[in-house]
């Protein structure tokens, strides 16, 4: 998944409109303008699409995290990870942001129809040099961000899954 990809599918899910989505960018200690962000927003064969850095995307998402958790008690703001895979630093920050527990996060999974253990999810949330951390593939972020359109954007619930099935 591309850093624009990834734009688009957290906006979506949350429903997030142009102006939340500058300030978060702000918040994130990332200055664009409406023009850039929807430079960002273009799918690759516009002519005005620009390729999302990852420190514009994390620096989004930073602002997420300050808009719905609030400053950071006790110090600076943690700085991000280069050494830690692109796809794992997102999926942290989205769980941060978003208050999410293990179970929650299994259920959005479900909702998406990937069923995953939990001894595999919590693999993705330690450091790289642990002997237990797993990268997260585009696949799992992929499918826990639909499960949280489904949820965010459709209401739909895990029993709502289990009952397709």
């Amino acid at each position: 998944m591309t850093n624009n990809d990834i734009l688009r599918r957290v906006r979506y899910s949350l429903d997030l409109k142009d102006a939340q989505s500058l300030t978060l960018f702000a918040q994130g200690g990332i200055e664009i303008d409406e023009a850039q962000f929807l430079a960002l927003l273009a799918k690759e064969e516009d002519a005005n699409y620009h390729s999302c850095s990852n420190e514009q995307l994390l620096g989004f998402l930073d602002g997420l995290v300050l808009q719905e958790r609030g400053p950071r008690d006790g110090g600076p703001a943690p700085k991000n990870d280069s050494a830690e895979p692109m796809n794992n630093q997102v999926f942290k920050k989205l769980r941060v942001a978003l208050q999410l527990k293990e179970d929650d996060i299994l259920s959005l999974l479900a909702l998406a129809g990937f069923i995953v253990r939990k001894p595999e999810l919590t693999s993705l949330f330690r450091k790289p040099d642990h002997k237990h951390f797993k990268a997260c593939g585009d696949q799992f972020l992929r499918n826990f961000l639909q499960g949280l359109a489904l949820q965010r954007r459709h209401g739909a619930t895990p029993t709502d899954a289990e009952s397709a099935e």
